[in-house]
């Protein structure tokens, strides 16, 4: 048997390709003493690695050239050497992109799998969930009644803002870019609106139409022109939360656009840009509450799934071709 990994050929300009990735086989390590092997099951491509693969400064370290994509992955440990796992425990963690890890137990997280099926530790009660709560409670501070924009709206991120944000009391408008995306958010989710940025002829006068009073809150994970229409119709102390700025990842050179600071001036408003990591002190709080609303079918999630390790790479740059809906996986093995 061999163990698979996928390496950074080389750094991409502009949108990446297969090029900018290489599949190694190499010998299933073996384990040392206070180690585990882990064996992946499902394996997360998210839109921040984008950045990871370029050697500019950001608040992850760079990918480095010949070493290996490093993701959230949950697997099965299949043989153990450390005192606290056992084999055919579940755990989530920052591993390789491969089929096997080896890990000294510091990075790694056991996972119950009866309080939910195990892959929801890469979205909705992991990573993405977290990020949707602790961006929208801790820094939007919603309140009933007030309305809540959503770029990227159905993305893992946002479609847990939106669903936050209805139990909160909120008028919920999300912003996608099909309108298969747009029914998914409101027919299943209980966004109020969804906006088709793609097919709208007037994104300004969609966003006015969906939002009456205003913007009070807008969780912006897309950027671009997007966001520059969203920004004209903010209230008075309003919230801008910076999460993801997807649209602008892949460019060779940044986008010039609208100076926001006057219109942020005259209305008191918030910009704040963040990182899930800023609130680590209060994970347990964050993954009680997501638990609880899961379980309480309060809150619920897709999943899109594509089959097989060897798709990986496939599957990572779908997300910025759009064609995820909900939490992008590869199911590498079954449990």
């Amino acid at each position: 048997m061999k163990n698979k990994t996928i390496l950074l050929a080389n750094r991409p300009i502009g949108m990446p390709d297969e090029s900018h990735f290489n599949m190694v086989e190499e010998k299933i390590p073996s384990i040392k003493e206070d180690e585990v092997l882990i064996q992946t099951m499902y394996l997360s491509v998210d839109p921040y690695m984008r950045g990871r693969m370029s050697d500019a400064k950001s608040y992850a370290e760079p990918y480095k050239v010949g070493e290996p994509f490093i993701g959230g992955i949950v697997g099965k440990i299949v043989a153990s050497n450390h005192p606290k796992f056992e084999a055919g425990d579940y755990i989530e963690g920052r591993l390789n992109w491969s089929v096997y890890n080896v890990s000294n137990g510091k990075n790694i997280r056991k996972l119950n799998p009866e309080i939910a099926p195990v892959s929801t530790a890469l979205h909705v009660l992991g990573m993405p969930g977290l990020t949707a709560y602790f961006g929208l409670l801790h820094i939007g501070q919603p309140k009933a009644g007030e309305t809540v924009v959503i770029s990227g709206a159905s993305g893992a991120v946002g479609t847990i803002v939106g669903q936050i944000a209805k139990l909160k009391g909120c008028r919920v408008v999300g912003i996608a870019g099909s309108e298969e995306k747009c029914r998914f958010i409101t027919e299943e989710l209980g966004f109020d609106e969804g906006i088709n940025y793609k097919a709208t002829p007037d994104l300004l006068a969609s966003l006015k139409n969906a939002c009456p009073n205003g913007v009070d809150i807008y969780f912006d994970n897309v950027g671009g022109t997007v966001s520059d229409e969203v920004l004209k119709i903010i209230n008075f102390q309003s919230r801008t939360i910076i999460c993801g700025q997807i649209s602008q990842y892949n460019l060779d050179k940044p986008e010039m656009g609208p100076r926001v600071m006057d219109k942020l001036l005259k209305t008191s408003s918030l910009m704040k840009g963040f990182i899930v990591s800023d609130f680590a002190e209060h994970n347990k709080e964050g993954l009680m509450y997501l638990s609880k609303w899961v379980k309480e079918g309060k809150i619920t999630y897709r999943e899109n799934i594509v089959e097989g390790f060897d798709n990986t790479v496939n599957a990572f740059l779908g997300l910025f071709r759009g064609e995820n809906i909900g939490k992008q996986l590869v199911k590498v093995t079954d449990e």
